[in-house]
């Protein structure tokens, strides 16, 4: 566009990108056409003439060779004079403030449906939601399972009509086949569904007896999933057109399957990682040793040093989970619980003491935090 051009940039007044969408460009209009409208605005000469200034951007971004003129040429290329050719002075050369905005209540009411005048509403079938358990196993390596839906499908004896076979439905008396009912308020023209058809635009006289006049029935089917490797709690898979049917030969919903994980007997996840409790004796624990460790993948060895204590972690580097959305595999972390010993023979009760009494002759070398907590606490008690 060129850069001398006087007058403000169509796509400024309206608010919208240079690469803005037919849909963005309209939207953008409409709401600030209802806002500077001047049936709105009385005895408003601003309001006015931002109006014209609206009105004049969308009639050339709204057509495709128009638009295209002015992205090549600015101004001067879809007409230097244009601007006089909405009348002077008040309302005059607006149009009524109802048929302005009559398309837009249209799409609101209806839901975008489809359900013009003169013909039944199309409705889009309901989506459905599966919860699906799955095992940390499944979900790490992904799998495939078979599932049993309850859904909703288009009635085989009417075809989805509602009627009875050899009947057929009858033009709403309401909305005379419209599916909405118009409501004016002053210049404020609203539509909304029409209460006794309920946006059908028909009504059924003699409601077919397998689906007693719904136009579908209740169903069971079963599907096939492909879980895919790392998914976790809450994610969601979209299974398109698997959900509810539509109604009047709109198309049905999506069945959503949200996965769940099942508590595991060992390991706890937290995103890519597990963790894991790893108990072990009191004797391994002063002495160190090797154990074996499990992870998904099957067992490992891990080193435990000499003088180990409890809450200590080990990590087990990419022995975790490789998520579903990112590149890096988890960690297997391994939190130390000592154990200690239970039903105890009197001669390990003996051998016990024996050990402790040796114990307490060092204690600042054997036990130092025992030690240092017994001094603390009379220091404390001492205040």
């Amino acid at each position: 566009m060129s850069k001398t051009d006087s007058k403000a940039d169509f796509y400024e007044t309206l608010g919208v990108a240079r690469d803005a969408t037919d849909e963005d460009i309209k939207k953008a209009y409409r709401k600030l056409a209802m806002k500077y409208h001047p049936d709105r605005n009385p005895n408003d000469k601003t309001a006015e003439e931002k109006f014209k200034s609206i009105k004049e951007a969308y009639e050339i971004l709204s057509d495709a060779q128009k638009r295209a003129a002015y992205d090549q040429f600015g101004h001067a290329g879809v007409n230097p004079n244009m601007g006089g050719g909405f009348g002077a002075g008040g309302a005059a050369g607006f149009g009524n403030f109802s048929e302005v905005f009559g398309d837009m209540f249209n799409d609101i009411f209806s839901g975008g449906r489809g359900g013009g005048r003169g013909r039944s509403a199309v409705y889009r079938g309901a989506d459905v939601r599966y919860n699906l358990q799955i095992s940390l196993e499944d979900a790490a390596r992904g799998v495939e399972v078979k599932i049993r839906v309850p859904t909703q499908k288009t009635c085989e004896t009417c075809h989805g009509s509602g009627a009875k076979p050899g009947t057929e439905p009858e033009v709403c008396s309401t909305c005379k086949g419209h599916g909405e009912v118009r409501i004016s308020q002053g210049f404020f023209t609203m539509q909304q569904t029409c209460p006794k058809c309920r946006g059908q635009g028909k009504t059924v006289s003699s409601p077919c007896p397998s689906c007693h006049g719904l136009g579908r029935t209740k169903d069971t089917k079963t599907l096939t999933v492909k879980i895919p490797a790392g998914v976790d709690t809450e994610d969601q898979i979209r299974l398109s057109g698997e959900g509810d049917a539509g109604v009047n030969g709109g198309p049905p919903g999506d069945l959503y399957v949200v996965i769940y994980l099942k508590q595991h007997e060992i390991f706890q996840r937290e995103g890519a990682d597990l963790h894991c409790e790893m108990p072990i004796s009191f004797a391994m624990a002063a002495l160190g040793g090797e154990l074996d460790v499990p992870t998904l993948e099957g067992h490992t060895g891990i080193k435990i040093p000499a003088e180990t204590q409890t809450g200590q972690v080990f990590r087990l580097k990419e022995k975790g989970i490789k998520p579903l959305r990112g590149s890096m595999t988890g960690d297997l972390f391994c939190h130390v619980v000592v154990e200690t010993p239970q039903k105890l023979t009197p001669r390990q009760k003996e051998l016990l003491r024996e050990f402790d009494d040796i114990l307490k002759e060092h204690p600042e070398r054997h036990s130092p935090k025992a030690k240092s907590w017994v001094e603390k606490m009379k220091s404390f008690f001492s205040r």
